[in-house]
């Protein structure tokens, strides 16, 4: 395949049927780049876009041009709404945004107050990620953000604070063990209240249901049982995510210390290799995560309700499982 084939509009340019092609979309996604897009640029990408859906492109417009307006324009703008999603809160924005946060969960000897304050920072910005990537196909009220939000929080920092006390009244840990189990505390806290974020903040859908596309992208109608799949997608890719983010930079931090007698000498410069570890972690962990699903996630009719089922001809429709 050519690295530009003939483009289609709302599609990927990468085969999403694989993981491979998912990874390599979703580097796309995630491309900072797109961040410093000014609004001349957006507009003309908008622009662009239209005029292919109405036939009127102008002489000359490569299928490069096409894919690069799309990517621009979907890093942007959300699909539902139309609106710009604020840039702290894109995907494109996450690792860049979010690599402090990280390394701020990871740092050792953390405080009951510091320990409160990161954990409380991360489900801040996971919770506006969340909700400004979420599939707005059914309009939720601001509430339902809000109770997502007060859950996570509240989860996060409990896990996070229980388990460290816990820590430090165990008698049969040495100094030393006792260091290196603190460092891996932040990763079941912030899976656990990851997971508590989205459903709080999606369980709506459960009730409403979520739209469905056929193969033309019309809606056909409204469906649970969609909705429970994209949910429990969503929440599976929530736990992967922080996995490496928050297991692998404890693990490679402590190696380095243990090995190198430069950062004995020198603890001044643990914090930047350890921001610079963290950085690798996320910007390797974020794509394979969001890869696990597909976007557009596909479900046969069969599984559907019967409304469903009554309301097209296709054997296979779509859905937005949001992120």
């Amino acid at each position: 395949m050519s690295e530009y084939p003939t483009f289609q509009h709302g599609k990927s340019r990468f085969d999403q049927n694989t993981f491979s092609g998912r990874f390599r979309h979703f580097l796309d996604v995630i491309d900072p780049s797109t961040l410093f897009v000014t609004e001349k640029r957006l507009q003309e990408c908008v622009e662009l876009i239209d005029r292919f859906k109405q036939g009127t492109l102008p002489p000359g417009v490569t299928d490069a041009q096409l894919w690069q307006a799309q990517k621009i324009k979907q890093a942007i703008i959300h699909p539902d709404t139309g609106e710009k999603i604020l840039m702290p809160f894109r995907m494109s924005g996450f690792i860049p945004f979010g690599t402090p946060v990280v390394v701020g969960l990871l740092l050792p000897n953390q405080t009951l107050a510091s320990t409160i304050f990161w954990q409380w920072l991360n489900q801040s910005h996971n919770a506006c990620v969340n909700y400004s990537n979420r599939n707005a196909s059914k309009p939720a009220p601001v509430s339902k953000f809000v109770q997502g939000y007060l859950g996570a929080v509240t989860s996060a920092v409990s896990i996070a604070v229980g388990l460290n006390v816990l820590i430090q009244k165990a008698s049969g840990f040495s100094p030393t063990t006792r260091l290196l189990v603190q460092r891996f505390i932040p990763f079941p806290a912030v899976a656990s209240a990851n997971v508590c974020n989205v459903v709080l903040m999606r369980h709506s859908e459960l009730s409403e249901g979520i739209s469905v596309l056929d193969d033309h992208g019309n809606v056909v109608g409204t469906s649970k049982v969609a909705a429970r799949h994209a949910l429990l997608e969503t929440a599976l890719t929530r736990v992967v995510l922080p996995m490496p983010i928050l297991v692998l930079p404890p693990m490679i931090m402590t190696a380095l210390e243990n090995r190198l007698p430069l950062l004995q000498r020198r603890r001044r410069l643990v914090l930047p290799i350890h921001s610079l570890v963290c950085l690798a972690a996320f910007g390797l962990a974020l794509p394979l995560a969001i890869s696990l699903f597909p976007q557009m996630s596909e479900i046969s009719v069969s599984q559907l309700e019967p409304e469903i089922a009554m309301a097209t001809d296709c054997k296979i429709v779509t859905y937005n499982k949001g992120l």
